[in-house]
């Protein structure tokens, strides 16, 4: 299971990557849209966890590009944010699985990727 991250916020990425780690996962963590991109090329990526938010880059985009570049992998949409509170994003990337706070504990995280990469 391959996992690339996309967080601004390095602590919270490093905390995440770890709780996937101990699942088994080899996670990749960056912080915008040009890395994403240059691992999507490089790796059979399986999941992505994405924060809606990012300081370089359009989450969007990311979303947009893996469906066409890695169709089989699905994104956990996160963010600390309102915006598409109302379930809207699985409107805008096909290829979203959740949407979660990121205040989500990183174990129940960790837990939601596990689970989405047995069932695809």
């Amino acid at each position: 299971m391959i996992v690339l991250i996309v967080e601004p916020d390095p602590d919270l990425g490093r905390l995440w990557k770890r709780h996937m780690e101990r699942q088994g996962a080899q996670v990749h963590l960056v912080h915008g849209q040009s890395a994403a991109f240059e691992l999507l090329r490089a790796l059979p990526v399986d999941m992505i966890v994405l924060d809606l938010v990012l300081q370089e880059g359009s989450a969007l985009a990311i979303a947009d590009y893996s469906s066409y570049r890695r169709p089989a992998a699905q994104v956990i949409f996160v963010t600390n944010t309102t915006f598409f509170s109302d379930g809207s994003i699985f409107l805008h990337s096909p290829n979203a699985c959740a949407f979660l706070q990121s205040s989500t504990p990183p174990e129940d995280l960790a837990a939601m990727v596990c689970h989405y990469c047995k069932a695809g």
